[in-house]
């Protein structure tokens, strides 16, 4: 009779948890399986895939410079977009943290409206800010500024601007989080022992926010290394990242095997990057910002 409730209370956890395994294992694994194993595959020139194990796509995708380069070219983008986001964000983030005002829910509901309208409409929402017919141009041409519209769409530049513009609210709400979590008597404290404030918020607010900090940069350069919306809107024909590469590949060429290698690559190097930040930092300072 103990035994058998012991062997019970053993599976009990993994009786628990057997909703979400299941989910995961449907949802996650088995897709990502089928793109390991599509990436073997072999495209022929009649268009159909080869069944079999062989290692071209890869060769093609590890030792092909233009692979290369737009993947520098995509860690590059989403490194200034996460530096940005970092510099812009932790303002309003400690602002409205630190607020005496009685609408704080009214200014964090503000910061979620963003994600109440498409990411999709929002990135083209720059095409009539910025382009050559656009509100910006049209200021500066009443203004009597410049004489002729400036061509300011299709660069680098704005590709970033829109990654900003897309991944600003989840890096706010990361740095508010950790804001909101640092007992204020430090920072008197600090103060009653001679720093002034700029001197209190450099060793006590900026150290202990630095987890919501690092949080917020890891999901901005993940979820900008991993975007090709807003480079095929925004950006030219120089400016693609690398997911606009497995875009063409699977969507446009019907090149499943190498797209399932592209994806591949870029999921490997993200997950490395997660790896080490949670092997430093751990994963409980995002999952708070969601909360």
């Amino acid at each position: 009779m103990a035994a058998g409730v012991a062997r019970v209370q053993k599976r009990a956890p993994w009786i628990l948890l057997s909703p979400s395994l299941t989910t995961i294992g449907f949802l996650l694994v088995i897709p990502m399986m089928f793109i390991v194993v599509y990436s073997f595959w072999l495209r022929t020139a009649t268009g159909a895939d080869q069944v079999g194990f062989y290692l071209d796509n890869w060769q093609e995708v590890l030792s092909d410079v233009f692979y290369r380069d737009i993947l520098f070219q995509t860690l590059k983008i989403a490194l200034y977009t996460t530096i940005i986001c970092a510099f812009v964000g932790y303002i309003p983030a400690y602002f409205v943290a630190n607020t005496r005002m009685r609408s704080k829910t009214l200014l964090l509901l503000m910061l979620m409206l963003p994600f109440w309208i498409s990411y999709i409409i929002r990135t083209m929402s720059w095409i009539n800010i910025l382009g050559t017919s656009g509100a910006l141009n049209g200021l500066l041409l009443w203004a009597g500024i410049i004489d002729s519209p400036l061509n300011m769409l299709y660069n680098q530049t704005t590709v970033v601007l829109g990654l900003v513009h897309y991944l600003l609210p989840f890096m706010i709400l990361n740095v508010y989080v950790s804001l909101d979590g640092i007992d204020k008597n430090l920072t008197e404290a600090a103060e009653s022992l001679g720093c002034n404030g700029f001197q209190a918020f450099r060793e006590v607010t900026l150290p202990l926010s630095f987890p919501g900090l690092a949080a917020g940069s890891l999901l901005c350069f993940v979820l900008a290394s991993g975007t090709y919306i807003t480079p095929l809107i925004l950006g030219g024909p120089r400016d693609a990242m690398f997911a606009n590469l497995v875009f063409e590949a699977i969507i446009t060429q019907l090149n499943w095997p190498l797209g399932s290698a592209l994806s591949l690559v870029l999921l490997a190097l993200l997950g490395a990057l997660v790896v080490i930040y949670t092997r430093y930092l751990g994963v409980d300072q995002i999952a708070k910002s969601f909360r």
